[in-house]
């Protein structure tokens, strides 16, 4: 390994450090959101540090085609003690800001949404559900009106025609219809009955 690889090495680690400490840090200022469920903070921990690590190393790779040293070690840990002790502070409130920025830029946009795109579409879907139930009122209404001119008529010609039958035609009708009642009770608490059994 030449000397410059081994500089670009050194400056590398030194960055992939600074690097690891802002990414912890950040990592940990989101950790509260799952912090209450232990399976959650097992699998994020897990996950975030291979991430880093094949993050470095894929740093390394590029560098010194992979090649792990001591010095690389302490570089890396140099670069994270120098985020510590000179960055740490300042990027914390760096890190605060953008976050409330885009909290800020988030409620902004969602706000524009509902405003532009909820709201309208659920005013047209209540508007189309009057529409609806407006024209089926109308269609119940003049079917009924129709049914009513055509049921008047048709009432009094076969009361017209009942009268005109003959007496024992009539008892005979009379007597058809109380047997049509009796069966149809029958058969309703049939129905009754079956129905509490399976209760």
């Amino acid at each position: 390994m030449t000397l410059s690889v081994q500089f670009l090495t050194m400056v590398s680690m030194i960055t992939g450090g600074l690097y690891l400490g802002m990414a912890l840090d950040t990592f940990r200022r989101f950790h509260r959101h799952w912090k209450h469920n232990v399976f959650l903070v097992y699998v994020m921990e897990v996950s975030f540090w291979l991430t880093q690590m094949f993050i470095l190393y894929f740093v390394l790779f590029q560098v010194n085609s992979g090649e792990l040293r001591f010095y690389v070690f302490a570089a890396c840990l140099l670069g994270f003690a120098t985020y510590q002790v000179f960055v740490a502070t300042l990027y914390k409130r760096l890190l605060e800001r953008m976050i409330l920025i885009a909290s800020r830029v988030y409620q902004i946009v969602k706000k524009l949404v509902k405003t532009f795109i909820v709201t309208p579409i659920v005013y047209i879907f209540q508007l189309l559900i009057a529409c609806v139930v407006f024209l089926f009122n109308m269609i119940m209404v003049v079917l009924g009106f129709v049914l009513k001119c055509i049921y008047f008529p048709l009432k009094w010609i076969l009361v017209t025609i009942y009268r005109l039958l003959p007496k024992k035609f009539q008892l005979f009708l009379h007597h058809l219809a109380g047997f049509y009642s009796k069966i149809q009770n029958i058969c309703r608490k049939g129905f009754e009955f079956i129905s509490s059994k399976r209760r």
